[in-house]
């Protein structure tokens, strides 16, 4: 599994190469997105940014298609849907089962 910092980073030199191989310059781009040069530098070289300037920037690359695959909407079970009735959850319900840490395991505790 790769770390935030390594998926930042990639997320950042993709958006970099789409945005070289559609002819803009990081100037051209910020401003079209409404953000700073300066930001689209950031981005680009992986560092953290909110996830508005994202979605800004993936708009003038003409990428928002891939967000969909982000987060993509949520299918209901077909046996959730004959419990629910039709109706949609509000909210997660807590756990039922108490916490039930396990007991430490020492030398001698074979039995």
């Amino acid at each position: 599994m790769l770390t935030d910092d390594a998926i930042l980073a990639e997320i950042g030199k993709r958006i970099a190469r789409y945005r070289i191989d559609s002819q803009i310059t990081q100037a051209d781009l910020a401003k079209q997105a409404g953000v700073s040069k300066r930001t689209v530098e950031r981005v680009e070289a992986g560092a953290t940014a909110q996830f508005s300037t994202i979605i800004r920037i993936l708009r003038v690359l003409d990428l928002m298609e891939g967000l969909e695959n982000l987060v993509p909407e949520p299918v209901p079970r077909p046996m959730e849907l004959l419990k629910q009735k039709g109706k949609v959850r509000q909210r997660a319900s807590t756990s039922r089962h108490p916490d039930k840490t396990p007991k430490k395991w020492s030398w001698g505790d074979e039995s």
